[in-house]
């Protein structure tokens, strides 16, 4: 079988081919010159603040704790606002991704090792189903599925990693795209593949922003010195595309407009759904090469632009996009 295009040619490939989604070079530039001011302030070592929720630490349990999380890093849209699943944990209360991060926590807490191997490997579901319970009515989606995928993960990363994500961390020799290959050909559920326009296509989202939160945990030092961490692309899950059309950035046509206000919901791997995220990663990409700048600069520095990808939800945010 083919191989699959990476990334950012997979960006190109489908924003070449797309008819309802395309970029705005005039909103691209606005949005950017909006949000540069706050992204260019932002530094790795800032990762660690973003929510009491993250790891403090910059070891082996902190990466376990990022390697669980992010393997099950999917699926948390919630249709009504007052129909979702919430968590509480150190006196707040916490939804979508977040509610997954208080949940792994307060396993934690109550002596529960979830982010071990050696038990993640072997949980059964009805433990699934208790270490992720939600504090109301409506249950973490896709209980089943992220049983499933711990099981794997776990299993594979005792065979061939020792039990420690920092193991598999060490072979990527420092590299952001050999950890994201690592990734991908030894944990199929980081397999994002698809099938557009003849083409292979790859969105890796998942498995990019392990390495990006990898490197992230580790602050970019030692192991998590990735050189290349530019290299690695706008992480495009479901809720940036409405903010770079909220933005101005991204243009929908009016038969795509007509099909979302009928509540069209694109499967995962969808024609559409490419189309929403390869011409997202592709926008991200256009606005660091000829808006931010390709100067040179130091590794940190570099390190850094990772990091601008992340303030873009956050100041989203003020605008109301974001919840």
């Amino acid at each position: 079988m083919e191989a699959p295009l990476p990334p950012r040619e997979s960006a190109r490939w489908v924003a070449g081919r797309s008819r309802d989604v395309r970029v705005d070079p005039a909103g691209v530039r606005r949005a950017a010159e909006l949000l540069l001011p706050a992204a260019s302030a932002w530094r790795v070592q800032h990762w660690k603040e973003l929510h009491a929720l993250n790891p403090r630490g910059a070891d082996e349990a902190a990466l376990a704790w990022v390697f669980v999380v992010d393997s099950l890093n999917f699926s948390f849209w919630a249709e009504r606002e007052e129909r979702r699943c919430e968590v509480r944990h150190g006196g707040a209360v916490h939804t979508g991704y977040w509610a997954l991060c208080a949940a792994v926590n307060r396993a934690l807490d109550r002596g529960i090792p979830v982010t071990s191997a050696s038990y993640y490997a072997t949980v059964t579901l009805d433990e699934v189903r208790d270490i992720f319970r939600s504090d109301t009515a409506v249950p973490m989606p896709l209980l089943e599925e992220r049983h499933r995928i711990l099981n794997e993960t776990g299993k594979i990363l005792l065979e061939k990693f020792g039990g420690s994500f920092l193991n598999c961390v060490q072979k990527s020799e420092k590299s952001a795209q050999k950890l994201m290959r690592l990734v991908v050909e030894n944990f199929p559920s980081y397999r994002d593949e698809a099938q557009f326009e003849g083409k292979r296509i790859s969105f890796y989202k998942r498995a990019q922003i392990l390495v990006a939160d990898t490197w992230s945990v580790l602050e970019g030092k030692g192991d998590g010195c990735f050189e290349d961490i530019s290299s690695i692309t706008m992480f495009a899950d479901y809720r940036l595309p409405q903010i770079l059309v909220y933005l101005g950035a991204l243009k929908y046509s009016d038969d795509l407009l007509k099909r979302l206000h009928r509540g069209l919901q694109p499967t995962p791997l969808s024609a559409e759904s490419a189309r929403f995220c390869f011409q997202t990663t592709l926008l991200c990409l256009q606005n660091s090469t000829h808006v931010l700048g390709e100067a040179e600069v130091t590794t940190e520095e570099k390190c850094s632009r990772m990091e601008r990808d992340k303030r873009w939800k956050l100041e989203a945010a003020r605008f109301g996009v974001l919840s």
